[in-house]
């Protein structure tokens, strides 16, 4: 079966791409409203996207207020979703008036970022400093282009002299398809990548057997 993108209504690209790329990262990102307060939303399309230097970049709606408020701060702060935080993280997904301060409805607090007036939460255990690089408009979508600028880890959870993540301690989430699906990252597979003259070493024993 396949689908051409053009006949195709939005609500229905959106319910096959967000049903099959699975799972994805959430960003929870914080910016900073006209008054100073702090806005915090989730948002599921979202990756790292490179590392000299090191971009990231995530999708919100166009009319978002987090959109509206980085445009005109240029930068935010990415915090990831561990398990625990489920429940704050769902509650800030809820649709509030501006005047309201999600972190508040959620009951958690923030830190302070090193180079940005936006701040951490505090709860998140990884945080990540962006400045604004780029903002994409492709139709009626947004991408926002960020460079890390700063990035934060609880002690606990990194190497500090091989700069070594330990991945599955964060325990962190991920969004599925549908309304309220979420993955984690507690089941793990371990394949190590094959180098072309092992690749070659092993098909000429085969070949000689």
């Amino acid at each position: 079966m396949h689908f051409t993108f053009s006949t195709l209504e939005p609500k229905d690209r959106y319910k096959l791409l967000i049903g099959a790329i699975v799972p994805r990262p959430i960003a929870w990102v914080t910016t900073l409203n006209p008054v100073g307060g702090v806005n915090l939303a989730p948002f599921s399309a979202f990756n790292y996207m490179g590392n000299d230097p090191g971009i990231v970049a995530f999708s919100p709606g166009k009319t978002k207020q987090t959109l509206v408020n980085l445009e005109r701060e240029r930068e935010f702060v990415v915090n990831l979703v561990p398990v625990v935080l489920l429940e704050a993280m769902n509650l800030s997904a809820t649709d509030f008036p501006s005047e309201v301060s999600e972190l508040d409805i959620a009951g958690l607090t923030t830190a302070p970022s090193v180079q940005l007036r936006t701040p951490r939460v505090a709860q998140s255990p990884v945080n990540l400093e962006c400045r604004v690089h780029s903002i994409l408009e492709i139709g009626n979508n947004r991408v926002v282009i960020g460079e890390v600028l700063e990035f934060h880890i609880a002690d606990e959870f990194v190497d500090a002299g091989k700069l070594y993540v330990d991945s599955g301690g964060l325990d962190l989430l991920a969004r599925l398809g549908g309304a309220g699906g979420y993955a984690t990252t507690r089941d793990r597979l371990e394949r190590a990548r094959i180098p072309y003259e092992a690749w070659l070493e092993n098909q000429e024993k085969t070949l000689e057997s």
